[in-house]
């Protein structure tokens, strides 16, 4: 069976969500592991493997609290809770938005000190790995949980197909993040993560759209039924323009002035400040000088044995002094 304008908005909304999100999450444990084998320390593999692992369990039990939880609660409670959780999502997102236009160049060097300051003991590793992976994977649980409810609210697509498409995202993220560490891929991570930010901002102010009309279903919020416009007037109800609309911009017959100002407000504010904050982060500062650059084609493989050949070039140094220092 084919998938109509809706699904398959749904559908890509949410894989670009997923792709977005599990490359970072690729690359941070692209990174420790590139990392422990260009410093011949592979008995920190396990660890790294069991805290990853530990991470994706978290973020499966998290996401079925999340579908699962609020089943027996009063309809209000169900909408106050969801609307909540959207817009904790979209403070999630979009903070982690801006962290990466700032910190980018910078990552790889942040978890290699993280992991020398842990690497005698297995445990820390172990906790090292969850935290750095499980923190972007309970954002995009809670952030993929708030889009799909988002769209698929008062439609008739289920959560099923809006689920594979963020799988079928994490898993392209996941083989892209292995092509381009065994250097069969080539591509530019500051355009990627600029693009899909932009991308992510326009959700986000979807999500946090719907989480106000909850709140407003919930009755904590007021306007619930003055409505923004009549879309239907200059919009065919089920057309093809319609159903994008409410697939990824989450606009609908049923916006009202609340979440219509809300979402104007927040795209306006925080689009231009994510542009400008990305261009701000592409100016080398001292904090990053000597971090390998996100523009341009970047090579993945290369910026790792960059930082980590450097790192094995001091340590061999300090090696290689200290029988000097013991013979003085």
């Amino acid at each position: 069976m084919g998938l109509d304008a809706q699904s398959w908005g749904i559908f890509i909304g949410n894989f670009l969500i997923g792709l977005r999100e599990g490359l970072e999450a690729a690359l941070v444990v692209g990174i420790l592991i590139a990392y422990v084998h260009k410093t011949k320390r592979n008995h920190l593999l396990p660890p790294i493997w069991i805290g990853v692992a530990a991470a994706i369990a978290v973020s499966l039990i998290f996401g079925a609290i999340l579908t699962f939880g609020p089943e027996t609660l009063t309809f209000e409670a169900q909408e106050a809770i969801g609307g909540s959780l959207s817009i904790i999502a979209v403070g999630f997102v979009t903070w982690m938005v801006f962290w990466m236009a700032e910190n980018a160049r910078a990552l790889s060097a942040e978890l290699q000190g993280k992991l020398d300051a842990v690497q005698t003991s297995s445990w820390a590793v172990i906790v090292l790995a969850t935290l750095s992976v499980g923190r972007e994977g309970l954002e995009t649980t809670l952030f993929i949980w708030s889009a799909t409810r988002a769209a698929t609210q008062g439609t008739e697509i289920g959560t099923v197909l809006p689920v594979i498409g963020a799988i079928v995202g994490i898993l392209t993220a996941v083989l892209i993040a292995w092509a381009m560490m065994r250097g069969v891929m080539k591509i530019n991570l500051a355009k990627f993560f600029t693009w899909t930010g932009a991308f992510l901002i326009i959700i986000a102010a979807g999500v946090l759209s719907y989480g106000i009309h909850d709140l407003q279903e919930a009755r904590i919020l007021p306007g619930l039924n003055n409505i923004a416009f009549a879309s239907q007037d200059f919009i065919e109800p089920g057309g093809f323009l319609a159903t994008i609309l409410k697939a990824v911009f989450n606009l609908s017959t049923t916006t009202t002035w609340v979440e219509a100002i809300a979402w104007v407000l927040y795209v306006g504010i925080v689009m231009p400040l994510f542009f400008w904050k990305q261009k701000r982060g592409h100016i080398p500062s001292r904090k990053v000088a000597d971090a390998p650059k996100a523009s341009g084609m970047v090579h993945v493989s290369k910026v790792v044995n960059k930082v980590t050949s450097e790192a094995t070039s001091s340590s061999s140094s300090a090696d290689n002094k200290t029988p000097t220092s013991d013979a003085g």
